[in-house]
């Protein structure tokens, strides 16, 4: 007989990155080893090469990958399991920038089919903490189209087309697929995204590595996986509110609401056919399923699986929580 789902808590894959830094050990507090750096953290992943693996309870040990071989809608649901079979459908990370990242795009589902056999990129990022003057940037600053964007990588003027946006703590930013961007330094964010670790690369800033080393570029694959569109609104214009479910990000692959909660609250999901993820971006809470509690903090991610309706939330401090499932 199958042991019953609970809320999963799994263990954290860290990344070191040329250009990561110390604020997931020194704000998320979490224990990155003997890393120089730690520049990502994968909170829930099913990529093949970084499955996760529960971290406690009784099913302790146990892979992502054989939970959902194991339980399959009773974990993910019964509409996810049938559209992703035995593929966890999203990634969760946090990441730590201190330094620009490379200037970068993620094909869509059909491109990465049909090149990687992969799921697409679609992503999102809540700025958790940044450093005053921080930037991004996310798609074009002006209309174009592939031949004047060439143009100006190939003359070096890459970053005069770019869109460059202020982020601070509590912004958020929808990138879908095919939309060029980079994390700017200074920047600890939490990004939500569709299973797939599939990036071209577009421009790393001349940037050699300690064996003096350019890294790979993919520019030639790139040009079929951008959208040259121009856009009037690049950030996600949402209102925040205290103890209120505020939706922020809603697509095909993923749909996402904050909750600044100053109290204790009960969350009933007995009308989603999804999991449900928290990612826990502020604050602690102690969460509460058939007379068992599970303490969260600030860097922790649950999982919800399907089978569980109802939950507390409850909290002497307040929290902040991204509310993630698939609709």
């Amino acid at each position: 007989m199958s042991t019953p789902l609970y809320p999963l808590k799994f263990k954290t894959i860290f990344k070191d990155k040329i250009w990561g830094g110390h604020k997931i050990e020194t704000y998320l507090h979490k224990n990155i080893g003997d890393l120089p750096n730690c520049g990502e953290t994968w909170e829930i992943s099913g990529v093949k090469s970084d499955v996760s693996v529960v971290d406690s309870g009784e099913l302790k040990g146990q892979s992502l990958a054989d939970l959902l071989e194991q339980y399959q809608a009773e974990l993910v649901g019964e509409k996810v399991y049938k559209h992703f079979g035995n593929k966890f459908p999203l990634l969760i990370k946090f990441i730590d920038a201190n330094d620009d990242l490379s200037v970068q795009v993620h094909p869509n589902d059909e491109l990465a089919k049909k090149r990687h056999n992969s799921f697409g990129k679609t992503e999102m990022w809540y700025i958790i903490e940044s450093d005053p003057g921080s930037t991004l940037i996310t798609g074009f600053n002006q209309e174009i189209d592939e031949q004047k964007y060439v143009e100006a990588l190939n003359s070096g003027h890459i970053m005069d087309i770019l869109n460059r946006e202020e982020a601070k703590a509590g912004d958020v930013f929808f990138l879908p697929a095919g939309r060029v961007h980079t994390i700017g330094k200074g920047l600890l964010i939490a990004e939500i995204q569709q299973t797939s670790d599939i990036t071209y690369r577009i421009y790393d800033f001349d940037r050699v590595d300690d064996k003096g080393n350019k890294r790979e570029l993919h520019t030639q694959e790139a040009l079929a996986a951008i959208d040259y569109k121009h856009y009037d609104e690049y950030k996600t214009i949402y209102q925040p509110q205290k103890d209120e479910t505020v939706h922020v990000v809603s697509c095909p692959y993923f749909t996402t609401n904050v909750l600044d909660a100053t109290h204790g609250t009960t969350k009933d999901y007995s009308n989603l056919d999804s999991f449900v993820i928290h990612v826990c971006v502020e604050g602690e809470y102690t969460l509460k399923h058939n007379d068992l509690a599970y303490p969260v903090k600030m860097g922790d991610c649950i999982l919800l699986p399907k089978t569980i309706d109802k939950v507390e939330l409850e909290t002497n401090s307040g929290f902040k929580i991204l509310e993630s499932y698939i609709e």
